[in-house]
């Protein structure tokens, strides 16, 4: 019985603190927008953007992820390659501050018990909620932009690669694409009947912005229980 109730005491802490390893660590790379006002390029950054994110790692192909993502968005009809938008000639600055948690999944094994160098590709989705000034442009002065609080969800869609540089830190690349639940980051649909606010693009599609950058993250926790037979 004694011995049963070791091997339980050994067993215990290993499905559930020491299976899990963490990590801590930051974002750094740039942001940008694709909807009714600017460029259409969706991997385009042409603002800095920063975060900081946490990773609970269930198993060596799965982790619970959470970070939170700050960056001003710009868009310039000036860099469209479209006509109608360069002759246009919209412009708009938002800031948005992104909170986010979803499964991040790899496609190899990446056992952070195993201090060999390794490398994967991985992908993360899940929910964001981020905040954001709802802009609106009144018909009689349309190259003024006027700013409201605002906050909605967005569905992130992130592909990227990682390894093990040492023991404890792992370095990533990634390009996250944002689709979210409303048409007014860039001031084109406000949630308005007023007439005198001016609507205009495809009122019918959502925006998206886009982080791409390198992620650097430091382990820590226990390794597992390797109890002897």
């Amino acid at each position: 019985m004694k011995k049963i109730f070791n091997l339980l005491l050994c067993f215990f802490p290993f499905i559930t603190l020491n299976a899990q390893i963490n990590e801590l660590g930051v974002f750094i790379g740039g942001s940008n927008f694709v909807g009714d006002v600017g460029s259409t390029t969706y991997i385009n950054p042409n603002k800095p953007a920063f975060g900081i994110l946490y990773k609970w790692n269930k198993s060596p192909r799965h982790s619970y992820r959470f970070s939170y993502t700050q960056s001003n968005i710009l868009g310039n009809d000036a860099d469209s390659d479209e006509t109608s938008r360069s002759n246009r000639g919209y412009r708009f600055e938002n800031e948005v501050k992104e909170f986010s948690a979803g499964l991040e999944f790899n496609f190899f094994d990446f056992n952070l018990h195993d201090y060999h160098t390794k490398i994967t590709p991985y992908i993360y989705s899940g929910l964001s909620f981020f905040i954001y000034d709802g802009l609106y442009r009144n018909i009689n002065s349309i190259n003024t932009t006027q700013k409201i609080n605002s906050n909605s969800f967005a569905i992130p869609i992130t592909l990227g690669i990682k390894s093990n540089v040492t023991p404890h830190f792992i370095i990533g690349a990634e390009v996250g694409a944002r689709y979210t639940f409303t048409d007014n980051i860039d001031g084109s649909n406000p949630d308005t009947s007023n007439e005198n606010i001016l609507k205009f693009g495809n009122l019918n599609n959502k925006d998206w912005y886009v982080f791409s950058g390198i992620t650097l993250t430091y382990t820590f926790g226990q390794k597992p229980c390797y109890c002897a037979e």
